[in-house]
């Protein structure tokens, strides 16, 4: 049971971007650019690495709803993303975002865990300038987004299918907040 009275039954996150509208909407908008936004990165990579950090984090919701995007959006789904979760060092995803993923668990320590060393061997295995920076950013706000789930003890539901739902309506409808709905006289 949340920690504060919301006005939403929506879990994990969903239910805190409502309650407060005036710090969803530009949380919600964050999301929408790094994880949908124009990127050399797959919309399935940039939501394995929330969801590897987010299972670093331990936030059961945030882990589940993004491998569930992430796994949805990927050639070779769940199975990916159960690898990338158990040990995403030998996981079978390219050196480049194998590099990336080190690089947001760095992040997840603290923002000088992030080497020189750790973004010389991203580099070296082809990734770009803007291609670290998201990660780095996407890392972070995953950081920021699992202790604010469960810093107010968001529900997190059981079933697997109610994360494959939610994949398919942020495949479909994005991150943005929908406009709140007209107050009737």
């Amino acid at each position: 049971m949340p920690h504060i009275t919301l006005n939403s039954s929506e879990p994990g996150i969903r239910g805190l971007l409502r309650y407060r509208p005036e710090t969803g909407g530009p949380l919600s908008d964050l999301a929408e650019t790094l994880l949908r936004g124009p990127s050399t990165l797959t919309r399935g990579e940039r939501e394995l690495i929330g969801a590897y950090v987010s299972e670093l984090n331990g936030c059961e919701y945030c882990a589940r709803s993004h491998g569930a995007c992430a796994a949805a959006q990927l050639p070779d789904g769940i199975a990916v993303v159960e690898q990338v979760r158990a040990d995403a060092g030998s996981a079978p995803v390219s050196a480049k975002l194998a590099a990336l993923l080190a690089i947001a668990a760095a992040v997840r320590h603290g923002g000088r865990s992030v080497t020189a060393e750790l973004v010389a061997q991203a580099r070296t295995s082809g990734a770009t300038d803007l291609e670290i920076h998201d990660t780095v950013l996407i890392a972070a706000m995953f950081c920021m987004f699992n202790r604010y789930v469960d810093g107010l003890a968001t529900v997190a539901p059981e079933d697997p299918a109610a994360y494959a739902a939610g994949a398919q309506r942020l495949m479909l409808q994005g991150y943005r907040l929908p406009a709140p709905e007209p107050l009737l006289p």
